[in-house]
Formats: C-alpha cells, sequence, structure tokens
C-alpha cells in the first residue's frame, strides 16, 4: 500500500486559518460591537441640520455686549501744590515729613534767618535815613518860601529848595518799600502749607543751602485732598470719537488684581500729541478714593465703557463672510449679504432684513424682526468656490468695536 503524500504547512497559510477560525467562532461579538459603533456615531457624531443641507452655519444666540476703549494711565491727585522759597538761605528746621497730613498755614520749615533780619534793619536805617533828610528839605524849602516873598532871594533859589525838597520825599517812598521788602523776605523764612492736604513729597534736609536765585526751588508736594484722585490717559484718534464726558469707567491696578474700580470720563482734553506718528489726546477720569486705597503714580489699566447692550441678539463675526448668496443655489427675490441674512430654518433657507448695532472684535449685535435665539446664519455651501461664497463682507454698523470686556 501506498503512502499517502502530505504537503508540508507554510506559515502563511497557518495564520490564516486560525485568523478565520476565531473569526467566525467570536461573530456575534464583533456584530455586537458594530452595531455598538454605528449607533454612538449616529447620537452623538451626526452632522447638524445645516450639515444635512449641505451648508456651513453660524448659530445666533442671545446675550451682553459691550463696546469699549482700553487704555493705561496714571493715578494722580486731582490737585497738586509745589512749596518752594522765594530766598536763599539754609534750612534751618523741617516740621513735617513724608505723608504728614498738613492744614493751611501750617509751618513746614524755616530757612536761617540772621541774613534777612540784618538786611531788615539796615533797610529800617536806610528809611531813618531818608525821613531825616526829608524834613531837613522841608524846613530849607519853607525858609525859601519866605524869603523869596520878601524879595530877599531868587526865584531860581526857591525852586531849586523846593526840587530837593520834593526829591526827599520821594527818597523816603523809596527806603520805605525796600523796608517793608525785607520783612517780606524775613517772613519768606518761614515756610507754611498753602493749602489742607498730605505731603507726598519733601525734597530737602536740615543743613541743606536753598538758592532762590534764578527760580524758585522745590521744596515740598502737597496733595490737596487723596480722598479724590484722576487717571489721565492718552486715547488714539482713531478711538477718541467714542469716548465722551460722562461715560462709565472701569479699571484696575497691579496693587489689587482681583478687585475692579470705577470712575466717569471727567474731561477730554483738546490739546493733541503726537507718538510715533499716532496722534492721541488726553482723556481724565475722576476716581473716588474715600478708602484710600489707590496711591498716587499707581498704573491703572482702563476700559472705557462706550456703549452696552443687554439680552441682545448676537453672533459671531464670521456670520459676515458670505460675499454672495448665489453660491447657495436658491432663490433670493434680491436680497444681498449686507442686507439681508441667510437663515436655515426647518431646512430651507429664508431671507431676513437686518442691521448691524455694536460690532466687537468676535461678535456683532443684530438688530432684526423675524429672528429667534438658535437660528442659523448660512455663511456658505459645503463644496462651493470659496471665490464666490467666502470674503470679508463685515460692512461696519453701529459705532467702532472694540473687544468686548
Amino acid at each position: 500500500m501506498a503512502k499517502k503524500d502530505t504537503l508540508p504547512k507554510t506559515p502563511r497559510r497557518s495564520f490564516l486559518r486560525r485568523a478565520f477560525s476565531w473569526v467566525w467562532r467570536k461573530k456575534w461579538w464583533i456584530v455586537f460591537i458594530a452595531i455598538v459603533v454605528v449607533g454612538a456615531n449616529m447620537i452623538f457624531g451626526g452632522t447638524k441640520q445645516g450639515d444635512k443641507a449641505g451648508y456651513s452655519t453660524v448659530e445666533i444666540t442671545r446675550g451682553d455686549m459691550r463696546q469699549i476703549v482700553s487704555a493705561t494711565g496714571e493715578i494722580q491727585p486731582v490737585n497738586t501744590v509745589n512749596v518752594g522759597s522765594q530766598v536763599s538761605g539754609t534750612i534751618n528746621n523741617i516740621y513735617v515729613d513724608y505723608n504728614s497730613r498738613v492744614k493751611k498755614g501750617d509751618v513746614l520749615l524755616t530757612i536761617e534767618p540772621s541774613v534777612l533780619e540784618a538786611q531788615v534793619r539796615e533797610a529800617e536805617a536806610s528809611l531813618t535815613s531818608a525821613e531825616s533828610k526829608a524834613r531837613l528839605a522841608k524846613s530849607e524849602y519853607e525858609r525859601a518860601k519866605t524869603l523869596y516873598k520878601s524879595d530877599y532871594i531868587a526865584r531860581a533859589e526857591m525852586e531849586q529848595a523846593q526840587a530837593s525838597y520834593e526829591q526827599a520825599e520821594q527818597d523816603v517812598v523809596r527806603m520805605k518799600s525796600q523796608y517793608e521788602r525785607a520783612k517780606t523776605n524775613l517772613g519768606y523764612a518761614t515756610i507754611s502749607s498753602p493749602v489742607d492736604g498730605t505731603v507726598i513729597s519733601r525734597k530737602v534736609d536740615v543743613g541743606q543751602t536753598v538758592a532762590a536765585s534764578f527760580q524758585t526751588p522745590d521744596l515740598f508736594e502737597i496733595a490737596e485732598d487723596l480722598s479724590k484722585m484722576q487717571i489721565e490717559t492718552s486715547v488714539s484718534e482713531a478711538d477718541i470719537g467714542a469716548v465722551k464726558e460722562g461715560q462709565r469707567v472701569t479699571f484696575t491696578v497691579d496693587a489689587y488684581p482681583n478687585k475692579t474700580f470705577e470712575g466717569l470720563v471727567h474731561q477730554i482734553r483738546l490739546s493733541p500729541t503726537t507718538t510715533s506718528n499716532v496722534v492721541v489726546y488726553t482723556v481724565v477720569i475722576a476716581v473716588d478714593n474715600a478708602d484710600l486705597s489707590l496711591m498716587p503714580g499707581m498704573t491703572a489699566f482702563v476700559t472705557i465703557i462706550v456703549d452696552e447692550r443687554f439680552n441682545t441678539f448676537k453672533v459671531q463675526n464670521s456670520a459676515f463672510l458670505l460675499r454672495s448668496f448665489d453660491s447657495l443655489g436658491v432663490e433670493t427675490n434680491g436680497a444681498t449679504p449686507s442686507t439681508h441674512l441667510a437663515i436655515l430654518r426647518d431646512g430651507k433657507i429664508i431671507f431676513v432684513e437686518y442691521a448691524k448695532g455694536l460690532v466687537g472684535a468676535t461678535e456683532t449685535e443684530i438688530v432684526a424682526d423675524g429672528i429667534e435665539a438658535g437660528d442659523k446664519i448660512v455663511v456658505g455651501k459645503m463644496g462651493a468656490s470659496s471665490n464666490n461664497s467666502s470674503g470679508m463682507n463685515n460692512r461696519r454698523g453701529g459705532m467702532g468695536g472694540r473687544p468686548p470686556m
């Protein structure tokens, strides 16, 4: 009996036989897993209504919008007085320091008065001498008048005596003025506060020489009322048209990162300045600092609230990218993207007339009748040429936009 020939098993045939055997035994598990995957995809990964219809859409929502102008500025007291000296000399005593509260008339410092006192005495002596000369000149004038009436002297001699007397009287007036000025300068040796306020800067020390020959040296800086502060910010010419007096302002400072302060636009100064070829205007913001938490010199990050809308219809700015309705393949009846919105509702496109309100960096307010929150604006058709369905058609409506806060 002949032996039956057998072929050796190759590795590939062995692998395929085992794989087929495993699939055959586990087929019901595979069917179950496939059903689960397909169901999950239908529930969680299904296309939106716009996708089913072959359109790209952006949803209309309701919410609040703000148009703002952002700037930075430095917090300063409303009124700051620089106290100086009108006389020269050595500082003798200083009676206040940084943060000292002062009242009007309180002595701040004194200058060594010996030189000024000597000037007063000199001026007083000069005045006394002038008065004596004036009395002598008056007597000679009276005598000359008597002699002239009796024809003992010529008229020229009498007039000469009169001129000498009048000149002596003028010397008295001049010496009296010098004496008053010397006394006034002596009074300037005691420097007092001109206002009620707080000393925020002291620029001299005891023993320092004050030289007031050419200009008045600054000794102290006094903030009149730290409970009322102001912020001076610079706003560019592109934004200044939207800023008005009385607008509400919010700002923060690095010292209180979790706290927001409020103020009001107090003044828009008409004097422009140019910085890096940009024309800017100074906007002054009034701030209530009753708790004295804000300090002079702090940097404020300011947000000027130009306008606000509450619970309004709004949409992402990408909703206005459609340049023409021709690519949608529907009857437009003369509607254009600049005047109408293409709303996808119940699988059909309807055109709703609209106007833009506030325009922000990412969102735009929609003013229209017949729209609802949840409506979808068609921004293009799936597979349409980008030349027909996209492009910037963002014509600004309302006032210029700024990022919403």
